[in-house]
C-alpha cells in the first residue's frame, strides 16, 4: 500500500473508533474521488463489506452482536464463493465497528456427558488477569489428559466458544481437559485477541504470556500430560493461537487454527487490513509447529491465501510429501485435503479448504455464535491431528 492510502485508512479508522462515522465516510470518500492503490487495487475494493479487522475497530454505537438471522446465511455448496454486493460506506464502517461475523446454518448441539464439569476460573500474574473455564471430563482418566487451549473470536465468550464448537462433548469423549481464557471488553471492545499488537506477539510479555500461564496453572492443578498440550481457535484467537505455538514450542505440542492469519502477518492496523484483504505471508519463524488449518472459500473476512501461509510457515524449509484428496459428502460441503508428511511418514501438517464456506467454524453448532454445521468437523479433526502429535 502507498503512503497515501495508509495514511487515509488511519485518519478513517481513528474517526469509527471515535464513533465518527459521517466524518469517516468522508474521509473514504475522498480517497476514492483521487487515489487507488497502485498494486492492490481501488480504496472501494479495500473497504468491501466483511473486511473485519479483528481486535482494530472499537464499538461505535451498539456494543451488542446482531441478534441471529440478521447475518448472511451461506448459500447452497456450489464448490466456489459468489461475490456479495457492496455496502454504501457508511453501511461498511458500522460493520466493522462492530466486528462481527456472519450467522450460518442450523444444527442441533451434542448433548454433553451427564456429569460434564465446566467450570470459570481466575488468573493473576505479573502478565496480566483474565478469566478462564475448564472443562473436565468425568470421571477423569486415571493417566494423564491431554489439554487443548481454546481461543475464542470476535464478540464470543468462553461459554459461546465451547457450544458453538462443540469441543467438549468431544473432550467428554476422549478424556481430554480443553481451557478457555476470555478476552474482557477492557483489554478490546470487541472482545478480540489483540494479534497484530508487538507486545502481544512475543513470549513472556502481553497476551501470550497470561495464556501461556493460563495454561501452566492447569497443567499444575489437573491431571494433565504436559507433552501432549494442543492450541486452537478462531479468526482473531486462531491467529494468536500461531503465535502462542510460536512463542512457546516447549509448551504446544501442535496449533489448529480456523479462519486465522500466519505469525508477523502484521504488527499494526494498516497492515492488518491488507493481511486480511490480500492474505500474508508472515515473518520468518524458527519452529517446526505441526500445524492444521480450516477456512473457507467463500470467507470475506479473512483472505483464504492465509490458510496457506499459516502452514508454510510453520512448515518452511522442510521436506517431504504432499497429497491432495476431494470429498463431496452427501449432506455437507465439499471440501480439498491437504496432507504434508516428512520423508519418514510423519503428518506434519493438513490444510481443510472447505467449498463455499464463510468465515465460520466448520461443522459447529448454533447453540453458539459462528458456526457453519454443514461443514466437517473441525473440532473432531483438530483432536484427531492432535492426538498424532507430543513433545519429546
Amino acid at each position: 500500500m502507498n503512503r497515501k492510502f495508509l495514511a487515509g485508512m488511519a485518519e478513517a479508522t481513528a474517526l469509527t473508533r471515535a464513533g465518527k462515522l459521517t466524518d469517516a465516510t468522508e474521509v473514504l470518500q475522498r480517497m476514492l474521488q483521487g487515489s487507488t492503490d497502485e498494486h492492490h487495487g481501488s480504496v472501494e475494493d479495500a473497504t468491501a463489506d466483511g473486511d473485519i479487522i479483528d481486535g482494530v475497530f472499537t464499538v461505535a454505537a451498539d456494543p451488542l452482536r446482531e441478534p441471529a438471522g440478521k447475518g448472511t446465511a451461506p448459500k447452497p455448496d456450489q464448490g466456489a464463493a459468489t461475490p456479495k454486493p457492496r455496502k454504501p460506506l457508511g453501511a461498511t464502517l458500522r460493520d466493522i465497528s462492530r466486528g462481527g461475523m456472519p450467522d450460518t446454518g442450523h444444527r442441533t448441539a451434542r448433548p454433553l456427558g451427564k456429569d460434564a464439569n465446566f467450570t470459570l476460573h481466575r488468573h493473576n500474574s505479573a502478565a496480566g488477569s483474565r478469566d478462564f473455564m475448564v472443562f473436565l471430563p468425568h470421571p477423569m482418566p486415571t493417566t494423564p489428559c491431554p489439554v487443548v487451549v481454546m481461543l475464542h473470536g470476535c464478540t464470543q465468550s468462553p461459554q459461546d466458544f465451547a457450544d458453538g464448537t462443540q469441543m467438549n462433548a468431544l473432550a467428554h469423549s476422549e478424556g481430554v481437559i480443553v481451557v478457555y481464557p476470555a478476552q474482557p471488553v477492557g483489554a478490546n471492545m470487541n472482545k478480540c485477541w489483540n494479534w497484530f499488537r508487538p507486545e502481544d506477539q512475543q513470549r513472556e510479555t502481553g497476551e501470550l504470556a497470561i495464556v501461556a500461564a493460563i495454561t501452566r496453572d492447569v497443567l499444575l492443578a489437573q491431571n494433565a500430560d504436559p507433552a501432549r498440550v494442543y492450541v486452537a481457535g478462531l479468526s482473531a484467537g486462531g491467529a494468536a493461537a500461531v503465535l502462542l505455538a510460536q512463542a512457546y514450542p516447549d509448551l504446544f505440542a501442535a496449533v489448529g487454527v480456523h479462519s486465522g492469519l500466519a505469525a508477523g502477518a502484521a504488527t499494526d492496523m494498516p497492515q492488518a487490513f491488507a493481511a486480511m484483504r490480500n492474505g500474508a505471508s508472515g515473518t520468518v519463524t524458527q519452529h517446526k509447529i505441526p500445524t492444521i488449518v480450516f477456512h473457507g472459500t467463500a470467507d470475506t473476512t479473512v483472505h483464504i491465501d492465509n490458510a496457506h501461509a499459516v502452514v508454510e510457515q510453520a512448515q518452511r524449509g522442510l521436506g517431504g510429501k504432499r497429497s491432495t484428496t476431494k470429498s463431496t459428502p452427501a449432506n455437507g460441503r465439499s471440501y480439498d485435503r491437504t496432507i504434508l508428511k516428512s520423508a519418514e511418514g510423519t503428518t506434519l501438517g493438513e490444510v481443510w479448504l472447505i467449498h463455499g464456506a464463510g468465515h465460520a467454524w466448520a461443522g459447529g453448532s448454533t447453540a453458539g455464535s459462528f458456526t457453519d454445521p454443514k461443514g466437517p468437523d473441525a473440532s473432531a479433526e483438530m483432536l484427531r491431528f492432535f492426538a498424532q502429535h507430543r513433545r519429546d
